[in-house]
């Protein structure tokens, strides 16, 4: 039982790299990684919110989002405001929503691409599932 269990959480895993490699490629050709792109879908979803929510959000350190919050500042792509109390709110630019929207495109036809060999009835399984594993907990 436990053999399967590992084979499982590596297929799991080796999707999820497979996924990420081709995003990561194709994210590259319109100037922006995966990390940046996923921060710019994280404030576009939330505008305001702080660090500590954005970097939760994107499956990151506060310091790790903190650094990469800094990089998109200084690209342009989003702006940090002061909010409520010591409370840091961030936004996205024009230029921010650009290449949010062009990141988009390209997350569409990359997982397109990846999920092409499953049939529509498998894909939507396999979204049932995840979300169950996932409703799980943070462990």
């Amino acid at each position: 039982m436990l053999g399967e269990l590992q084979v499982l959480g590596r297929a799991v895993k080796q999707a999820q790299y497979r996924q990420h490699r081709a995003l990561d490629s194709r994210l590259a050709a319109i100037g922006t990684t995966l990390a940046q792109w996923d921060a710019l879908r994280a404030i576009g979803r939330t505008p305001g919110a702080p660090a500590r929510a954005l970097a939760s959000a994107t499956f990151q350190s506060e310091q790790a989002f903190g650094t990469l919050a800094g990089r998109l500042v200084a690209q342009g792509l989003i702006e940090r405001r002061p909010g409520h109390g010591r409370r840091i709110e961030h936004h996205l630019t024009p230029a921010g929503e650009q290449l949010l929207d062009a990141g988009r495109r390209v997350a569409d036809e990359v997982l397109a691409d990846c999920f092409s060999v499953l049939p529509p009835g498998d894909r939507a399984t396999l979204l049932d599932l995840l979300r169950r594993l996932n409703s799980g907990g943070d462990t």
